[in-house]
């Protein structure tokens, strides 16, 4: 007999069985399905979040460095206080940085602000108003549905104009085409002359749609007259990144005048900051709840040890009559294994079928992917789970001999 036709009589054998005992299986199973839903959830949990993240933080863009007095992330408080003693970076630390840079296709000043922007009787509350030049639509990534971005004239201090974004548009122009309308930011009007493609939130603190874009010559006559700028800086090609970060920073040393040796007094942040302390984080949670969700998954293990030792104790006439017959300790084992396996699967699908409505709920407060991934995940992780926990009962029914196991009955 092959080993293929082993498994298909210890198959049949383990769901004769099986049947044979519905209520112990039922019972049997409850430990894994609830082990196997915990961790399954957990799984789509962490599957889900992630890729909002992704998605979140690829607005940033891959390829744009932001240099600003501050680092983003990796900074204790002491850190960050010395940071904040650093001089301002200034416009005309952009404007001759951007004589210099020969990896980048893009040098963008900027400055912001927070404030209401209202239009005729309505007004939009804490909306992002950005100050900066035409590179922005290049160095951000963005696109206009309606109208156009700012022109090198707009940005050099023509006519006060702005682009809105969507959540704006929404906001102050219900029922009407905000092109060509005046709204009030600060105590200047401005006229609106496009409307930023969708763009979304990021990381769920602020929403990049909430945001209006003006000259950054009227931002500075208008709100700062010497703002802390931000530069943008979006490299020619990805595979030079390194290259474009290092020419980056020694042109900001000179710009700055800083001498040989001296700290730099800016940070050049990315994206993959971000992504790293994200990577950290996530991985540290997804391990903390894994094992906390994997300790139900070992009570069921042990629930299924102890039925396939009571199996294998009330079926020693069987064993003896199989091996008395010629069954070889192989088959023995695959039969007992194959059992043990059985009832975790169908425990694994039972748990997969309470999982999929949770998740659907889970969407609602949180992002939540089940992916295929993830649900053969789950039942190759209850399959590994019955076969783990049934290896030591079906070694012991293999190892019996025949003769005493006539003489147990």
């Amino acid at each position: 007999m092959n080993l293929f036709s082993e498994l298909r009589e210890g198959f049949g054998i383990s769901w004769d069985a099986i049947r044979a005992n519905k209520m112990r299986s039922v019972l049997t199973t409850l430990g894994i399905v609830i082990g196997i839903v915990t961790v399954t959830l957990m799984g789509t949990a962490i599957e889900g979040l992630n890729a909002a993240f992704m998605k979140s933080i690829s607005t940033l863009g891959a390829d744009v460095f932001y240099v600003q007095r501050e680092n983003w992330i990796n900074t204790s408080e002491g850190e960050w206080l010395k940071m904040q003693k650093r001089r301002p970076i200034k416009l005309v630390d952009a404007e001759s940085l951007s004589d210099q840079l020969m990896l980048s296709e893009a040098v963008t000043p900027t400055a912001d602000t927070m404030g209401p922007v209202k239009y005729k009787n309505r007004t939009a509350n804490s909306v992002f108003i950005v100050g900066t030049t035409e590179e922005f639509q290049r160095s951000a990534g963005l696109g206009v549905t309606a109208g156009r971005f700012l022109s090198s004239a707009d940005a050099a201090g023509g006519r006060p104009v702005c682009v809105i974004g969507t959540e704006v548009a929404t906001n102050l122009f219900q029922h009407e085409s905000p092109l060509g309308n005046r709204i009030r930011i600060g105590p200047q009007s401005f006229e609106v002359i496009g409307i930023l493609e969708k763009q979304g939130t990021f990381l769920g603190m602020f929403s990049f749609d909430n945001r209006v874009v003006i000259p950054l010559q009227h931002f500075m006559s208008t709100f700062w007259n010497n703002p802390d700028i931000g530069i943008q800086v979006k490299a020619r090609q990805l595979v030079q990144l390194d290259e474009a970060r290092e020419e980056l920073r020694y042109a900001m040393r000179r710009v700055r005048r800083l001498a040989p040796g001296e700290p730099d007094d800016f940070a050049i942040n990315q994206q993959d900051q971000f992504v790293e302390m994200f990577h950290k984080v996530a991985g540290t949670i997804a391990g903390i709840g894994l094992f906390i969700t994997g300790l139900s998954l070992f009570v069921g293990g042990i629930g299924i040890m102890n039925i396939m030792f009571v199996s294998v104790a009330e079926r020693t006439r069987e064993i003896g009559i199989r091996k008395a017959i010629g069954a070889k300790r192989r088959t023995i084992l695959l039969q007992f294994l194959t059992e043990a396996g059985c009832i975790c699967l169908i425990g694994g699908m039972i748990a997969l079928a309470i999982a999929w409505p949770l998740t659907l709920l889970m969407r609602h407060f949180m992002p939540a992917t089940m992916s295929l991934t993830v649900a053969g995940s789950a039942l190759l992780v209850s399959l590994v789970t019955g076969l783990v926990s049934g290896f030591l009962p079906a070694w012991r029914a293999a190892r019996m001999n025949p003769v005493d196991a006539l003489r147990a009955e």
